[in-house]
């Protein structure tokens, strides 16, 4: 279907799933990240591209699988993909994809002996979101656990971050912190803490047990009494006049200390 008015239906669904207007769906964008999902086997409801990326020989045939597995499909000029994309530049193709399931269940499914389970708490920054999911499969993370008021790690820019780590790694939604910390407990997972003042350096936690990787909002840091609810309190050796690391970037040291130690 070529589609030739932004009042399109299926157009107006899209920015409405891009907006986080519609619950059951998540807003996919660029071709890279559209095959992904395809790989991930998400169930694809839409896709749209312009008449450009169609008719580059390389994009081509991704453009007929995504077809071939969707319910809908249109093509628009980049003047109307303009229209519903997430980005100032837009990448050729949007794909609106069933949510992949995030629950407890999920995640426990997942679990091994050895468990390294990252638990991202308050991250109201959807990029530092999609970096963490990211380097958190680079790393061997088993899944992830977000809680309340974390961003989406199915929004359009944690998507981007993620490149496509969200579709693959087990994840358990918008979570209560206590129901976390009670998880961990049943399982016999050690609940992990960072703070700038605590007395154990990163390099002298044994990551080789089974861990649940706590990080706190970006702003802030955890309070003292999530600190209090963890197993343990790690802190990052930083010099000069350097208080905090962003988010992320704490995110990528802890996690591939871990890695290191189970490598070992």
């Amino acid at each position: 279907m070529h589609i030739t008015s932004r009042d399109n239906s299926l157009l107006q669904q899209a920015r409405a799933v891009r907006d986080g207007k519609v619950d059951e769906l998540i807003y996919v964008e660029g071709l890279r990240l559209c095959v992904e999902a395809l790989k991930s086997k998400l169930t694809i409801e839409a896709v749209i591209a312009s008449e450009e990326l169609v008719r580059k020989e390389k994009a081509a045939d991704a453009f007929a699988e995504l077809s071939k597995a969707s319910r809908r499909v249109g093509t628009v000029s980049e003047k109307l993909l303009e229209s519903i994309s997430y980005t100032k530049t837009p990448q050729g193709i949007v794909v609106l994809a069933q949510r992949p399931e995030a629950s407890e269940q999920r995640l426990d499914a997942s679990l091994t002996p050895r468990s390294l389970v990252v638990v991202l708490h308050q991250i109201n920054n959807p990029v530092n979101v999609g970096a963490i999911l990211r380097t958190g499969e680079a790393a061997g993370a088993t899944g992830i656990i977000t809680t309340k008021r974390t961003s989406d790690p199915f929004s359009p820019k944690s998507l981007r971050g993620a490149m496509g780590s969200a579709f693959r790694l087990p994840i358990w939604r918008s979570a209560d912190l206590a129901q976390v910390v009670a998880w961990c407990g049943q399982r016999k997972i050690s609940l992990v803490g960072t703070a700038a003042d605590a007395t154990m350096s990163h390099t002298d936690y044994d990551w080789t047990r089974a861990t649940a990787l706590l990080l706190g909002p970006e702003s802030s840091g955890l309070t003292a009494d999530e600190l209090k609810a963890t197993d343990q309190a790690v802190s990052i050796p930083m010099q000069g006049k350097v208080e905090s690391l962003n988010v992320s970037v704490a995110a990528g040291i802890l996690l591939y200390e871990a890695a290191r130690q189970r490598s070992t």
